[in-house]
């Protein structure tokens, strides 16, 4: 190949890369977005954005927690599903805690997702005044899980325990388990630093209802971290202390909550949702906390 076909060749290649640069990269991305301003269509595309007197109080899309300093519940807000995004509603860091349900036994540095779902039913429950407990969850808001040791059978299963061990439960939180005995043998709290996973480890449902009173959304974090919206069983539970906050009735709340329920997409997918920041702005507009 001689010089001049060589710089025929690179001359049509810088040629093509100059036109497909003018389309692809400035032209196509401006039509993109002057198709986005249309009405119907800026909204979305400008982040769903929601001000309120002038003030950017988030978007439609991303979640927020309602929460004072201390990470507890203002009374007067209706609170968001758990989030795993950073330290919470992040979507620089949106996520999952990538933990499933094989998390059950906690260790040193982290909680099980069992003592997750655990303790935030616990919480819920105290904060809403419901029935807080779940299956497979201790009084004290702790994955009931147990490691039983002793001989074993041909499929691993122990056939007669010889020690038992509540693995969630330290002896320095408590000096006692949640269950006094497991086919006859004495319950211990566990050790700090002690590995029980030698022992075979088993889950104990207790006597919780089978349907809790406080719904999966309310202990459990979305798969982006950034969900806006809740249930309507969780949005229930909550009606009473928000109504109680803003000094109305709780037929008044019920009233702005169904304002704000979207239903199922198409009528059948899914299931209905809360948008929680569009619910509680419309609340403080209609009825101001009274503290």
């Amino acid at each position: 190949m001689n010089f001049a076909n060589l710089v025929r060749q690179h001359w049509a290649a810088l040629r093509a890369l100059l036109v497909l640069t003018v389309i692809l990269g400035i032209a196509y991305p401006v039509f993109i977005w002057l198709m986005a301003q249309i009405p119907g269509l800026s909204d979305k595309a400008n982040g769903s954005l929601i001000e309120v007197d002038g003030k950017l109080m988030g978007s439609s899309l991303i979640g927020q927690s309602f929460t004072d300093a201390d990470g507890n519940a203002l009374p007067q807000y209706f609170q968001s599903r758990p989030s795993a995004a950073g330290d919470g509603y992040d979507p620089m860091a949106s996520g999952a805690s990538n933990l499933g349900p094989e998390s059950i036994v906690d260790t040193p540095s982290r909680s099980s997702l069992l003592t997750l779902v655990c303790e935030r039913s616990a919480t819920v429950g105290r904060t809403e005044s419901v029935d807080g407990t779940r299956p497979f969850c201790t009084g004290r808001g702790v994955g009931a899980v147990l490691s039983v040791m002793g001989p074993r059978d041909a499929h691993g299963n122990v056939v007669k325990p010889t020690r038992v061990v509540s693995v969630n439960e330290p002896c320095e939180t408590t000096q006692t388990s949640f269950l006094d005995t497991y086919e006859g043998v004495r319950v211990e709290c566990a050790t700090s630093g002690e590995d029980y996973r030698i022992g075979q480890i088993v889950p104990i449902r207790g006597s919780a209802p089978a349907n809790p009173a406080v719904p999966a959304d309310a202990v459990t974090a979305s798969g982006s971290g950034l969900d806006p919206d809740i249930s309507v069983a969780y949005a229930d539970i909550q009606v009473n202390r928000v109504a109680k906050a803003r000094g109305v009735t709780p037929e008044q709340v019920r009233a702005v909550l169904a304002a704000h329920t979207d239903g199922r997409f198409l009528g059948f997918l899914g299931e209905p949702a809360v948008n929680v920041l569009e619910l509680n702005l419309d609340l403080d507009a209609r009825y101001p906390a009274t503290s």
